[in-house]
């Protein structure tokens, strides 16, 4: 439709006709009652008018010019081009593209608005591009190019359909602008008719329409206002009078006065980067691919009262119970704030500090809500100093629009229900490491009370030679008629007789800050340093001392209700514990928290006689302390671990076997997978039994916490559990040992219970997140700004990537174990009787089975299908003698079944009939063989592809309800639920001629059926010995064959106690998520047992040994540090 009369003069015959035109159409596609929508200056597409009144509007007032594609008069893309330039892939009738766009700016059907208006909805509730106005032009621009083809005659491409799946290919290559910018000019070069940008400048003017914007917000450089509201236009700070600018230097250095200050443009000191949350939160409903998602923490149902997501904890149902109007609306947004410091140059500069603030909205499903493209970038703090105490300045912005937020709210488009509604938020908890806790809540984390959860029920205890507070005292956890608490020389000399601390309600707390008054701000200059007071005043039972202020959180109207707060972070506990504990069991000369000092510590209490310093300056090794023998097989274990890939980095890496000691820093992740799974293996060959079964104890604890399902009860019996572990560790480890950290281990599962599962509110995913921005910073001079800008490229990366098929984006990108398949069988009953729910990796080979091969394997398919259990039953019902009818059955029944069913063919049921006859044929002599299979959410690889390999992914675990024998001559069959392990030796697929295929592992099965090949060992631990096998296939009757579904993985550690003997360990997959409605899904948790702790030390105090036997070797020559640091977790966190 010719469109030109639009900038014609409204007095020339071509205008006039134009208009008669567009009300012609205008009424065809889009009139209500005999009206259309006015599209003049005047109406602005808001009221209805007649074809007189819209023909006068129009004549008179002009038409406006950017008004080209009448969206809102029923044109579509059909309508401006005949021949549609990008291909139909599209959510419903629409183009990707021109969807996306239209729901980036708020523009919907035509119709679904006209409905409502009819409806009498809302007049005036219009798209974001007619309340804007419509000279929109970023919205015209970019229909104009998703319409325009790149070159003429192409069909699968426009003009920004290609400028976006380039800028996606850009982005996950990390290719550089100047790069990106050459291949452009090369490609503009090539095909000078496409329609290509010259530069990576022009195309990311094009790509930038499509994303929001931030704020910069002048922040005083001493940290104490920000140049906002009514403060925007100050030039000197209203607390320490600090100037707004940077000082200009001339060319001499010196700082240059400026009489009328107006010759130079001025340059802010710092600036705050904010990004605005509303829009951000609308654009989650407006756009169709997540508006669903943010509802299903009330559409999802939980039928088992398992924990899996905090909507399922006791905090988010009191935040309900609490706020009745807010929860009545499942698409009000609940939110988390995370934030840490990180240096963005790397090694290049040790001081520079900058904090991201991060909101985590929890609305989404598991498997959407902690990814980093669910993550809303809120604010970036700037350096070069950490905020410390005055984040609470910079936090003003978020706290101010979380406020508006809740009290007014803001309208949103839901596109998954098509409507408008009021979108609400609130903030949950905070998430941050220890120090973070102690920024953002106010509460000092230096002292003697640093647990914030006892807060001021608290004894502090200061080490006099250690010169650290230590937190012991774990006896009060225990119930009040417990012997422990009676006892003086296990443990501090003392006897117990408090009470549990007091859990203060969120009110109290409050009531403990709200006179607290604080000026923000560096009171001196950068470089200067402040002496500490060490007056007797820090612990005022006022708590003034100790709160450093009132949070500004305590502003938002809900806070002082909420039940959590700030969470305690399990990833740097269990990160700083594991490195007390390896340290402590290797004698670390600088890192062990077993020295001179602790020693004269006990001695100083007056307990642990026999761990004291002799007159000489000497000490014998504890029962805890390795001997060099020890630490050989210790060091030994953790070395030649083979873990399977992407499960761990390489821990091997840190071991030196030649000095008996660990070197370089352990990664966190090394340490969570250490304490869970390999730390509890290594010492169990290394120390007594005593010291095992407790760390055994304290490191099965992480692995419970940890789960992805909790319950209510299991963590009451784990709160349980960790108190008299951490009584027992009292009896083991000197004072110095209990770190804070180690203390609030004993707060965890009481926080798991208000806040659900862990890995919603620890570190790991924000400190990913943190890595991914530290990689925006290209420009090293303005790392902040250049953050920023990478973040929004990032921000419409993520939208536009919803709406691409055809290539990889980041949000359609393949999970690392990529196990998904297309399955192109159309009968539904093979697809109910063998499905696909595998993936081959890497080529594949064909082969000819051998006739042993051909039975073994097709006996297993036949006889686990369930269409088959009929005609088993029926062999044994035909079958006398009881005594070995198992398995004669096991042995005769392919054979049987095939006749059987060639001469029953005719009375078969009609639905599985020719499954019936495929299965009884058999698989073809021809199969096809693999080296690697994705199944289950696990990578396996077969034995000789492992080979040489760093990695080891050919472990396999199952519960098989098959029939076994343990030999020839065994006439005992075991059924059911016997654990049977394996390596995977070869991945066979069977084809039925065609009709179907099954993927089948081959395995070499450990003898579980007989103490030989299995055993468990009085600390619980289950050794597999692989010298001993079953069914090793070379009988017909073996069975060395499951089915690839039936696969469980496990990795096998060498046990250095027992040599040829292997301990299993179990894996869960990444991305599998119980939700609680697949009863037949079993994933083995494997976790390590349990130990009746009470009775490893007895009543008889005399049977508490915690020395080791002298021996000249054994005793150690303490070094005296001079240089102690005065703060013990100023180093461990």
């Amino acid at each position: 439709m010719d469109k030109s009369w639009i900038r014609m003069p409204r007095n020339s015959p071509g205008y006039e006709e134009g208009v008669k035109e567009f009300i012609k159409f205008a009424f065809e596609h889009s009139a209500i009652d005999g009206k259309i929508l006015c599209p003049c200056v005047h109406c602005n597409c808001r009221k209805r008018q007649t074809s007189n009144e819209v023909y006068d509007h129009l004549i008179c007032k002009a038409f406006p010019q950017g008004y080209t594609f009448w969206f809102l008069h029923g044109e579509s893309l059909a309508n401006e081009n005949p021949n549609p330039v990008i291909s139909q892939e599209s959510m419903g009738n629409e183009i990707p593209i021109q969807t996306m766009i239209n729901e980036d700016f708020g523009v919907h059907m035509h119709h679904e608005n006209e409905s409502n208006e009819h409806n009498g909805q809302g007049e005036g509730e219009m798209p974001r591009v007619v309340q804007d106005g419509l000279e929109d032009k970023d919205f015209y621009e970019l229909t104009k190019e998703g319409e325009q083809p790149l070159y003429e005659g192409c069909t699968k491409y426009s003009k920004l359909a290609f400028i976006v799946k380039l800028y996606h290919i850009k982005c996950l290559s990390k290719m550089t602008d100047k790069a990106m910018t050459m291949i452009l000019e090369l490609l503009h070069d090539a095909f000078p008719h496409a329609k290509i940008p010259s530069s990576f400048y022009e195309a990311k003017k094009t790509i930038t329409k499509l994303g929001l914007d931030y704020v910069k917000i002048h922040a005083c450089p001493n940290n104490c206002m920000l140049y906002w509201g009514e403060d925007e236009n100050r030039d000197i700070c209203k607390t320490y009078q600090k100037s707004r600018w940077k000082p200009s230097k001339t060319r001499d250095g010196e700082n240059e006065v400026s009489n009328d200050g107006n010759n130079k443009k001025k340059v802010p000191a710092k600036v705050l980067r904010y990004f605005p949350l509303k829009p951000r939160l609308k654009r989650l409903f407006l756009c169709s691919k997540t508006a669903e998602d943010m509802r299903w923490h009330a559409a999802s149902p939980n039928n088992d009262g398992m924990m899996r997501h905090p909507r399922d904890s006791q905090a988010w149902k009191s935040f309900d119970s609490t706020n009745t109007l807010f929860a009545s609306e499942p698409r009000n947004v609940r939110l988390a704030l995370a934030t840490d410091g990180f240096n963005p140059f790397g090694t290049l500069s040790a001081t520079y500090n900058i904090w991201p603030v991060i909101l985590i909205p929890y609305n989404t499903p598991p498997w959407v809500c902690m990814k980093s493209s669910s993550f809303i970038l809120s604010m970036i703090i700037p350096g070069k100093k950490m905020p410390g105490n005055d984040i609470d300045v910079y936090l003003q912005p978020l706290i101010k629009e979380l406020k508006e937020l809740w009290h007014e709210g803001v309208d949103a488009y839901d596109a998954s229900l098509k409507e408008m509604f009021k979108l609400h938020a609130a903030l949950m908890w905070t998430i941050s490491d220890f120090p973070g806790l102690g920024t953002l809540s106010g509460w000092n984390t230096y002292t003697g009370l640093a647990c914030p959860t006892c807060n001021f029920d608290c004894s502090p205890y200061r080490l006099r030679h250690s010169k650290k507070w230590c937190f012991i005292g774990h006896r009060r956890f225990l119930h009040q008629g417990h012997r422990f608490r009676l006892n003086k020389v296990w443990f501090n000399g003392e006897q117990e007789m408090r009470n549990l601390p007091k859990k203060l309600s969120s009110s109290e707390i409050f009531e403990q800050v709200k006179d607290i008054e604080v000026t923000f701000g560096k009171k001196v200059e950068i470089g200067e340093r402040i002496k500490r007071s060490r007056g007797s005043n820090r612990f005022l039972p006022n708590g003034a001392p100790q709160w450093k202020k009132k949070n500004i959180f305590f502003d938002l109207p809900y806070w002082e209700h909420n039940l959590l707060r700030h969470n305690l972070d399990v990833m740097h506990i269990e990160k700083n514990v594991c490195g007390n504990i390896i340290y402590t069991l290797l004698n670390d000369g600088s890192k062990s928290k077993d020295h001179i000092f602790a020693r004269r510590d006990l001695q100083s209490m007056g307990v642990r006689h026999d761990l004291w310093v002799d007159e000489n300056g000497k000490y014998p090794l504890a029962i805890y302390t390795l001997t060099n023998q020890g630490k050989k097989v210790f060091l030994k274990t953790l070395r030649n671990v083979i873990v399977p890939d992407g499960y761990s980095s390489n821990i091997s890496r840190c071991i030196d076997a030649e000095n008996l000691h660990l070197n370089g820093m352990l990664k966190s992740h090394d340490c969570h997978i250490l304490m869970e799974q390999l730390l509890p293996l290594a010492m169990r060959a290394a120390l007594p039994n005593q010291v095992t079964s407790i760390l055994n104890e304290f490191c099965s604890f992480f692995r419970k916490l940890c789960d992805k399902v909790l319950s209510v009860a299991a963590l009451e019996q784990l709160q349980n559990d960790i108190v008299i572990t951490l009584c027992h560790m009292e009896m083991l480890f000197p004072p110095s040992f209990f770190t804070v950290m180690v203390h609030l281990t004993a707060h965890l599962a009481e926080e798991a219970k208000l806040g659900g599962p862990v890995h919603y509110r620890w570190m790991y995913p924000i400190e990913r997140y943190l890595g991914l921005l530290k990689s925006y910073v290209r420009n090293k001079a303005r790392p902040e700004g250049s953050m920023a800008e990478g973040y929004l490229m990032k921000e419409i990366l993520i939208f536009c990537s919803r709406y691409l098929d055809n290539i990889e984006t980041r949000w359609n990108r393949s999970r690392r174990v990529d196990d998904d398949v297309n399955d192109m069988q159309s009968n539904k009953r093979i697809i109910e009787l063998f499905p696909l729910v595998e993936k081959p990796i890497g080529g594949s080979a064909y082969f000819k089975l051998t006739s042993i091969e051909r039975l073994q394997a097709h006996r297993h398919v036949s006889t686990n299908c369930p269409i088959v259990d009929q005609y088993l039953q029926q062999l044994r019902r035909r079958t006398r003698n009881t005594n070995d009818i198992d398995k004669k059955v096991h042995k005769e029944f392919v054979g049987w079944f095939s006749t059987h069913i060639f001469e029953n063919a005719n009375n078969l049921n009609e639905e599985d009939k020719v499954i019936l006859l495929y299965l009884a044929e058999g698989p073809e002599m021809q199969a096809t063989r693999f080296t690697a299979y994705n199944i289950n959410g696990y990578k396996f690889r077969t034995l000789a592809r492992d080979k040489g390999l760093k990695t080891q992914n050919s472990g396999v675990f199952g519960t098989f309800g098959t029939r076994s024998y343990s030999s020839n001559s065994d006439t005992q069959m075991r059924f059911g639920g016997v654990p049977y392990y394996g390596k995977l030796v070869d991945i066979i697929e069977l084809s039925y001629n065609g009709l179907f295929k099954v993927t089948l592992f081959k395995c070499e099965w450990a003898n579980t059926t007989n103490p030989r090949g299995i055993k468990t060992d009085n600390l619980g631990y289950t050794s597999i010995n692989f010298a001993r096998l079953i069914h090793t296939g070379e009988n017909e009757d073996d069975e060395p064959y499951i089915k690839a579904c039936e696969a469980q993985m496990v990795y096998y550690v060498d046990d250095e106690k027992d040599k040829g003997w292997s301990i299993p360990i179990h894996l869960k997959p990444r991305d599998l998520y119980d939700m609680g409605e697949d009863e037949d899904m079993t994933v083995s948790n494997g976790s390590f047992p349990s130990h009746n702790l009470d009775q490893i030390f007895t009543n008889d105090i005399q049977c508490i040994e915690l020395a080791r036997p002298i021996m000249d070797d054994d005793l150690a020559t303490s070094i005296i540090n001079e240089n102690v640091d005065d703060d013990d977790h100023n180093m461990i966190i």
